[in-house]
């Protein structure tokens, strides 16, 4: 995957504001409308940009009960680690999962509108597994930060 200075300008704008129309972007990057549809096409179908989203207020949506949670697995194994993938990509409590190295072996972000419904998910989605040796959570107080804005840097031309 290759992007050039024109490029990340674009990545820039767009994880500030990707409501902005191609002619707008293409003003701000310096490039014609059409110009700019192709690099944002082009972007999109290398999986340099994954994903066009909106950030939604949990407390706004009646989910605002917001944890952090740390799970050790019983062993690492590709077929586990797996498993537990799949489980987190298919739960609608889970927002964010990360596989992660140190203390815990995945971290998760997890949303609940009452912490007797975060009781009931972690029945159903810790306690059943056996795979699972433990799990920590973590309450969040505030959210001091939300987003998934990555600095984007221009590439060094030679």
């Amino acid at each position: 995957m290759q992007y050039d200075r024109i490029d990340a300008r674009i990545l820039e704008i767009v994880q500030k504001n990707n409501r902005l129309t191609s002619e707008v972007i293409g003003e701000l990057a310096g490039l014609s409308a059409t110009a700019c549809q192709r690099r944002l096409k082009r972007l999109r179908s290398e999986g340099i940009i994954e994903a066009d989203v909106s950030i939604v207020s949990p407390k706004a949506v009646g989910r605002p009960i917001q944890m952090l949670v740390l799970v050790t697995m019983e062993r690492e194994r590709s077929d586990i680690i797996d498993r537990f993938k799949k489980a987190i990509r298919s739960s609608v409590e889970v927002v964010n999962g990360f596989y992660v190295t140190g203390d815990a072996d995945f971290v998760l972000y997890v949303t609940a509108p009452t912490m007797e419904d975060y009781e009931e998910f972690t029945r159903r989605f810790f306690y059943v597994n056996p795979d699972i040796k433990s799990f920590k959570t973590m309450v969040v107080l505030d959210r001091v930060k939300a987003g998934f804005a990555v600095p984007v840097e221009a590439p060094s031309e030679n």
